[in-house]
């Protein structure tokens, strides 16, 4: 019997349709499937090992010991003999004022000095008139010793502020350090009027003198802690300290300062601890970025299991042990929880086998095809226009 045109399209485009409909139904089952019910879960052994915990924070490295620098005296600028980058020595002078009047101050405030010795001290008026002139000499003399800035200590020129010929208002320096704050001051102190008593601070650059000086030995990075970390913190904890410019590159160091003063920053309480470091690599230069991981717990010759096989409710810690092809839940005692694992102290034996968790399956689909229905908005079987013999 011969079949119409129409008639073999309806049927074909049925069969077409059934086949459709079966190949979805096997891709939705997969998809929905899951891991089968015997899927094996991911274990790990109880082994020994040394179990830390840490917390990191970011900063910018800087000198424990930085200096910034003026002349003790105004005057003309006369002499630089120093540039940004320089190596210095202790008491080397890095700049010179033109000293002209400061040097006739002197011999003028010496010879009014030698006048009111000689004089009658013996009497309260003379005796008056000596210390007035004792105190202009000294005066001058600081006056004079302010026209050249000396290196306070030995370090690293990270800036020069002037120019020969130019101007300099005697403003005196300042300087940071390790326990402090404080502005240095003129005087006869053998480093120079303008050098300062040394400063001292956290951390930290002055800035505005006429010679920028930084003690490059002595580095150190402040960092910024949570107030749930730095509760862990004490002045003396070792730190590791990497460099974002410097893949591979570590330096050690320690807790040395610990701010007390909280500073809030969109709702975050943090705390400024500064890391001193040590053994610093020659590839590190003041400003780069830096992260200080501190170690706040360590557990030696521990037994151990990952920390993701910890669980913990009701204060109660219990971890998954499969034994003999089971699962038995056991109560265990911790002790550190590391970055990584955790000291296990009481209720698991070296060798335990601890189960982590169940293999996912990756690009699972729920509650049917995105959309509703069938991929493409369903399988029409049939010919769509009516059909006919």
């Amino acid at each position: 019997m011969k079949l119409s045109t129409k008639r073999r399209a309806l049927i074909l485009n049925g069969a077409l349709g059934v086949l459709l409909l079966g190949g979805a139904g096997v891709a939705y089952a997969s998809l929905n499937s899951g891991p089968p019910a015997d899927a094996a879960p991911l274990t790990a052994r109880v082994t020994r090992g040394t179990v830390l915990s840490s917390v990191s924070a970011s900063g910018s490295v800087t000198s424990a010991r930085s200096r910034s620098l003026d002349f003790g005296a105004t005057g003309t600028v006369e002499k630089i003999y120093v540039e940004a980058g320089d190596e210095v020595t202790k008491g080397q002078t890095l700049a010179r004022l033109d000293d002209t009047s400061a040097r006739e101050a002197v011999d003028a405030a010496r010879a009014a000095l030698d006048a009111a010795e000689d004089a009658d001290t013996s009497t309260a008026s003379g005796y008056s008139q000596y210390v007035q002139a004792r105190n202009a000499y000294r005066e001058a003399g600081r006056t004079l010793d302010g026209t050249v800035i000396k290196a306070p200590f030995g370090g690293t020129v990270t800036a020069v502020n002037g120019t020969v010929g130019g101007a300099s208002s005697g403003t005196g320096s300042s300087g940071t350090g390790s326990s402090g704050s404080g502005t240095g001051s003129s005087g006869l102190d053998g480093t120079g009027s303008g050098a300062g008593a040394s400063g001292s601070g956290s951390s930290g650059d002055s800035s505005g003198g006429f010679v920028e000086l930084a003690d490059t030995r002595r580095l150190e990075i402040a960092g910024d802690f949570t107030e749930s970390d730095v509760t862990k913190l004490k002045i003396g904890q070792p730190a590791t300290v990497t460099f974002d410019a410097l893949p591979g590159v570590t330096a050690s160091g320690k807790v040395t300062l610990i701010n007390p003063v909280a500073k809030t920053s969109d709702n975050v309480v943090q705390y400024s601890v500064t890391i001193s470091l040590s053994d610093v690599p020659d590839e590190v230069r003041l400003g780069q970025t830096a992260t200080a991981q501190v170690v706040v717990a360590k557990a030696d010759d521990a037994l151990t299991v990952p920390t993701a096989a910890v669980r913990t409710a009701g204060g109660q810690s219990t971890v998954t042990v499969l034994r003999d092809g089971r699962q038995v839940t056991t109560r265990v005692e911790v002790g550190v929880k590391g970055d990584s694992t955790t000291e296990i102290r009481s209720g698991l034996a070296e060798g335990d086998q601890v189960v982590r968790g169940t293999p996912g399956t990756g690009g699972q689909l729920q509650g049917g095809f995105p959309g509703g229905g069938f991929p493409g908005g369903g399988v029409r079987i049939g010919g769509g226009g009516g059909g006919g013999r």
